[in-house]
């Protein structure tokens, strides 16, 4: 029996004393078994002679800072971080949240965080246009990756690919979000947000060594080692180290990747304290891009591996970030937090989209350098106590996220290519540019502050909770030409609510309902309105939601239904740049994960989204659907352990995307997918070491399609990869 640490006890039980209870209690239970069937045996034994029954139990309470346990088969948490509501067990809470672990990851061998979410059935992913940056798609709407929080911090995390190798979490929050974590930078956490959460030191000692490859040609090695030290193992230190490098399954595509990761952290009786280093660079050689189409017909999409990019195009990504992070219970059921980061980006491309007309196919060259200098923070405090029967859960937080962007472009026209036939040109001459190329000044810069109250009623012994919260938030928002001449200088505030019901009828199964609120700085006046440069007041969308969750900690499920209506900006008849019009998506999720059966382990779920553009321009287009929002989604993942074999282990995938349109007057589209995916792996025991063989497939029929519409440009799906790996434990 493992030893165990009992926290905020003053009768704190040491490892060497449980160690010795437990053979203690391991001796008697032997030797209490042959006396018994003895006694059985020879009934003249007298009753003294049997030994008493010894049973001890040690458990592990957890910290405050302690991650929420995971469904059966370790792939799905029953818990998230909700932001200012901190790490909550999910059917406690009134929101919809799907938390992913490092598992899965593992098992998977999902590399990007777009590999992670081809779980979700509510989630779909595309590129950025001009850029390979992911961009991922919640109940019909688009967040950039700016917008993803990094240990609860907005603006830090890596602004275009996220490597998966540091991460022990992705929560995955469906709706929107305002209250929980504040206003997004670029505002673009509409239909949900998506949190990542770092590594940390386990209790048990960990050296895992993994070897992967692919069968384009990729290799690559990560190294993983946690230990703690101190007499109660109070200090912890986690160092990730991972390389990878090679061609991919698109033809002449090149990635490289280099993440280093260390965590470090302190836990006493009342304090606990935490620090993070995480530095990320990436590069991508003639990566293909997303098509941008301006004909009237959508092309046919090329075979499933062919690459219409340019040879001179690539795409260099360098991230650093650091975060420091302190808690400490100053009275028992109450805790104060501060935290902060910082993020340093260096970016550089040559970048080449193809557009597609009426007259032909043309592209040109689009060369950005771009740095990022960005900083977060937050500060407040959480804390339970009761009047009379009702009990209250009270938190008050405050936060900070400033992001100065420096940019510089140049340009070159355009040059006739094809997406089936590519013929390969020099790298054109510049014809236009702005900024300083080797010192781009800044072009954006974003604060925002606020602050948020909230209070948890429980009643009936907790069986009915109410929520009530809201949130004040600053919008400071300033833009600069590349002259460094200012062109916008927004600066707004809005109060966004948050009203939650959960109601558990039973242990295991809990109905909720909320109100909440996104949030984003308005929309600029385009040059061709009459009102050009005005800004218009911050953007507030509103969803109101109910559902029922069921955890029986074996395996969950949940069924959500959803309206979130989002204003929509144009230019009206008389000019006039407004938001009069509304995005209005109405839908229903269900999802079931964990493992229903011994042996069979589940991760599935379908989503449907009735979304309808509303008070549009003259009505031109109402009752139309957005662009890239499919109507129905499902996914069905399993895995299925071979009984005959221990330690081998069989998966599959099915994902569905429906039809999606490319322009708001809905007369392109492109035809729903399907696409399936296969794995093994095998655990075992090699030269004492436990080892585990790994290998998967994705696309297994080389499906050519386009994935995405997203934004009004077509990203195509992936073509047949292989990945192989082997990972030991020393």
């Amino acid at each position: 029996m493992s030893a165990s640490r009992l926290c905020n006890s003053q009768f704190e039980i040491s490892r060497r004393s449980v160690h010795h209870a437990s053979i203690v209690a391991a001796i008697a239970l032997a030797f209490q078994l042959p006396a018994a069937f003895a006694q059985s045996a020879d009934t003249a034994a007298p009753a003294e002679t049997t030994l008493p029954a010894v049973k001890i139990q040690a458990s592990k309470e957890a910290l405050p800072g302690d991650l929420e346990p995971t469904f059966a088969g370790g792939q799905v948490a029953r818990g998230s971080d909700f932001g200012v509501l901190g790490q909550q067990k999910n059917i406690d809470v009134p929101f919809s949240m799907t938390t992913y672990t490092s598992k899965l990851i593992e098992d998977q061998q999902a590399r990007t965080l777009a590999d992670v979410l081809d779980n979700d059935p509510a989630v779909r992913t595309a590129y950025g246009f001009g850029n390979f940056s992911q961009v991922f798609v919640i109940r019909g709407f688009e967040m950039t990756g700016d917008d993803i929080s990094l240990n609860g911090l907005y603006g830090i995390t890596p602004r275009q690919l996220v490597s998966t190798d540091a991460l022990e979490r992705v929560d995955v929050f469906k709706g929107a979000n305002a209250f929980l974590g504040g206003a997004s930078p670029t505002g673009t956490a509409i239909g949900g947000g998506i949190n990542l959460q770092l590594k940390r030191a386990d209790d048990k000692p960990l050296t895992r060594v993994t070897v992967e490859g692919s069968g384009s040609g990729e290799f690559g090695a990560h190294l993983d080692v946690g230990r703690r030290f101190g007499s109660e193992d109070q200090f912890g230190i986690r160092v990730n180290q991972a390389n990878r490098d090679g061609e991919t399954s698109i033809d002449g595509e090149h990635r490289r990747d280099n993440t280093t990761a260390v965590a470090l952290d302190w836990r006493g009786d009342k304090l606990r304290l935490y620090g993070d280093f995480l530095y990320q660079r990436q590069r991508v050689n003639d990566g293909r891009p997303v098509v941008r189409v301006t004909g009237d017909v959508v092309p046919q999409p090329p075979s499933a591996s062919y690459n219409y990019a340019q040879t001179w195009s690539f795409s260099s990504l360098e991230d650093t970030v650091g975060i420091v992070r302190a808690e400490y219970d100053f009275v028992p059921g109450w805790t104060a937090y501060v935290a902060g980061g910082a993020r340093h980006t260096n970016e550089h491309g040559e970048y080449s989209t193809p557009v597609v007309g009426n007259a032909g196919t043309t592209a040109s060259r689009l060369g950005v350098p771009h740095q990022e200098d960005a900083t977060s923070a937050e500060a407040g405090v959480r804390g339970r106590f009761n009047t009379g029967p009702v009990s209250h859960f009270v938190t008050a937080g405050a936060s900070i996220v400033r992001v100065d962007s420096q940019s510089a472009y140049t340009m070159s026209r355009s040059f006739p290519t094809s997406l089936y036939d590519t013929q390969q040109v020099p790298s054109p001459a510049t014809a236009f540019s702005g900024g300083d190329l080797s010192d781009p000044q800044t072009t954006a810069l974003t604060l925002m502050r606020s602050v948020a109250v909230s209070d948890t009623l429980g009643f009936l012994n907790d069986r009915v909770l109410f929520t009530i919260g809201a949130r004040h938030q600053g919008l400071v928002s300033n833009s600069y030409d590349y002259t460094g001449k200012q062109t916008e200088a927004y600066n707004d505030s809005i109060t966004t609510p948050l009203f939650g019901l959960v109601v558990k009828p039973w242990q295991n199964v809990a109905f909720f309902a909320n109100h909440s609120e996104a949030l984003a700085a308005g929309d600029q006046a385009p040059s061709t309105a009459n009102n050009f440069g005005q800004l218009l007041p911050p953007e507030r969308s509103k969803q109101y939601e109910v559902g029922v969750k069921y955890d029986n900690e074996k395996f969950g499920a949940s069924l959500a239904a959803f309206q979130i209506e989002k204003p929509s900006t144009f230019t009206n008849g008389a000019g006039f740049f407004v938001a009069d019009g509304n995005q209005r998506h109405r839908g229903v999720e269900a999802a079931v994960y964990g493992q229903p059966v011994k042996g069979v382990r589940l991760i599935a779920g379908a989503t449907y989204i009735n979304a309808q553009q509303l008070d549009t321009a003259n009505g031109a287009t109402d009752g139309n659907r957005p662009v890239g929002v499919p109507s129905f989604m499902f996914n069905l993942g399993a895995e299925y352990d071979v009984p005959m074999l221990t330690g081998l282990t069989l998966s599959a995938r099915w994902i569905h995307t429906g039809s999606q349109y490319l322009n708001v007057t809905n007369t392109l589209s492109i035809p729903a997918w399907d696409r399936f995916d296969l794995g093994t792996r095998y655990a075992t025991v090699v030269f004492g070491k436990p080892t585990t063989f790994r290998a998967s497939v994705t696309n297994v029929a080389n499906k050519s399609y386009w994935a995405s519409t997203a934004g009004g440009y077509l990203t195509q799906g992936a073509p047949r990869t292989f990945l192989l790996s082997m990972t030991t434990d020393f």
